[in-house]
């Protein structure tokens, strides 16, 4: 018990994951380069500084998966949820903090707990083999030196420097009175069917008013660090592609070859957009070749001009920026650690979540499942049926059967996500009226959201009185 254990990064995933550490009675050493060395993005040497926004988005925790997943992380003890709360400012229904408030109190609450101890100095390189338990919580701007020794450990091309995001739409919102299942030519390629890809058809008309419009469309800019950075051909922005010809998408991402129309037998589309499966619940679909730097208004107003996508809705809007992630699927396992080196663990955005509350949850779970190991105490896998699990579930590649019977299972490809319903097994009976009907329209989706959110609680409710470790506290 006297030796301790490593988190490297005092980011929002660092912060928690050492919280979760010493409240579990555990000694933790939290090492953080700055304000030795600092990066692009960051301003101050506090812990948890939030660069890009103040908001931790919704906490309504019965209407919103990020709200749920607020919850279930205050019923652990978070110190990020608690230190937002204590630093709450007016946002609506959102959770928005004082910026610097919060980062204050999270590096006083740290510095106070007499089993933290902060260190300050960039780790290059590989934590040293001595220290036997390590939780790597660097975040998309990790120091080249520890990202070219992730690399060397797992393989370069197991580190992705990832450029650029698609949106991606909920399944149930796609009208398949208009669009339809089909792979070109009907290839089923590894684990597919034939029919793996929801196609949305384009006239000539309805085309030449979408590229108009994705000209036209209001664009955000790079930050002056991110401004240099090149894009890769092979995920240009869909706007860019547009402006280079208006033919290009055509015979780009959104050929129409090799695909035929069920709705409009003997009719070719003059253009098609398709919509790949993105995990494996079958309940979110990505747009293929749709990554893009339009204002998310934008995206919404734009691609809901696409025949089929008229009332999508989207579990993440796309973008454009650097980023630094593991392909965790194949390199994590389900607590965590990196296969290659079980010494090491991962936290926060590194393993392939977006967003403040996602880094910080699992953070709290790294933390969790390190002082369990450290202590020799059972953490039973968490359900997927809670915000957290599946959470980590997405970003640890966790078997859930597909929503439908022989349909393909999930994404070829890892890309990070916020959480959302989408990523939650779904209902076994969806909600219906005192008399037994069907919900229809807004009532339907109220029900269904609060359902999941009951099943949730009940969920994390029993796992934790089965679980052999103490909830942190102050």
């Amino acid at each position: 018990m006297s030796k301790p254990i490593h988190v490297v990064g005092g980011g929002l995933a660092g912060s928690e994951a050492a919280w979760q550490i010493a409240g579990a009675g555990v000694p933790v050493v939290l090492h953080e380069m700055r304000p030795g060395r600092g990066t692009e993005a960051h301003k101050t040497g506090g812990l948890a500084e939030l660069v890009c926004s103040n908001s931790f988005r919704s906490d309504d925790a019965e209407a919103n998966a990020v709200g749920l997943l607020h919850q279930e992380m205050r019923r652990l003890g978070s110190l990020i949820i608690a230190k937002g709360d204590a630093h709450q400012v007016p946002a609506g229904g959102a959770l928005a903090v004082d910026r610097d408030g919060f980062s204050d109190a999270v590096t006083a609450a740290l510095e106070a707990h007499p089993l933290v101890t902060i260190e300050r100095g960039e780790i290059a390189g590989l934590p040293p083999e001595e220290w036997d338990q390590v939780i790597l919580a660097t975040g998309p701007l990790t120091s080249p030196a520890l990202a070219d020794a992730i690399g060397a450990l797992t393989g370069e091309t197991e580190l992705a420097f990832f450029d650029a995001i698609a949106p991606i739409a909920y399944r149930e919102s796609i009208d398949m009175t208009v669009a339809w299942f089909q792979s070109r030519y009907d290839k089923a390629g590894p684990g597919g069917t034939g029919a793996d890809y929801i196609n949305c058809p384009l006239d000539r008309e309805r085309y030449e008013s979408f590229v108009d419009a994705l000209i036209a469309g209001d664009k955000t800019s790079f930050k002056e660090w991110e401004a240099t950075t090149p894009y890769f051909d092979g995920c240009l922005p869909i706007e860019v592609m547009a402006e280079r010809g208006r033919e290009t998408l055509r015979h780009g991402p959104m050929k129409p070859v090799g695909l035929t129309n069920p709705h409009r037998p003997g009719e070719k589309p003059y253009a098609v957009v398709q919509l790949r499966l993105d995990n494996a619940l079958g309940t979110l679909f990505n747009m293929v070749g749709f990554q893009t730097k339009l204002k998310h208004g934008e995206q919404a107003r734009i691609f809901r001009m696409i025949p089929g996508l008229a009332r999508a809705e989207f579990a993440r809007l796309g973008g454009l920026h650097r980023n630094t992630y593991l392909n965790s699927p194949k390199l994590l396992d389900r607590t965590l650690r990196l296969k290659a080196r079980p010494s090491l663990r991962f936290a926060g955005q590194i393993t392939g979540c977006e967003g403040y509350v996602e880094s910080a949850a699992v953070g709290l779970m790294a933390g969790r499942w390190a002082a369990a190991e450290r202590l020799g105490r059972r953490v039973p896998p968490l359900p997927a049926t809670t915000a957290l699990g599946a959470l980590i579930n997405h970003i640890t590649g966790g078997h859930i059967e597909a929503i439908e019977p022989g349909a393909p299972m999930g994404p070829r490809s890892f890309q990070p996500m916020n959480v959302n319903f989408g990523l939650f097994p779904p209902l076994e009976r969806m909600p219906k009226t005192e008399d037994g009907k069907r919900l229809r329209g807004p009532m339907k989706a109220m029900a269904k959201k609060k359902a999941l959110t009951d099943r949730a609680r009940a969920a994390l409710s029993a796992w934790l009185s089965a679980a052999e470790l103490p909830v942190a506290a102050e």
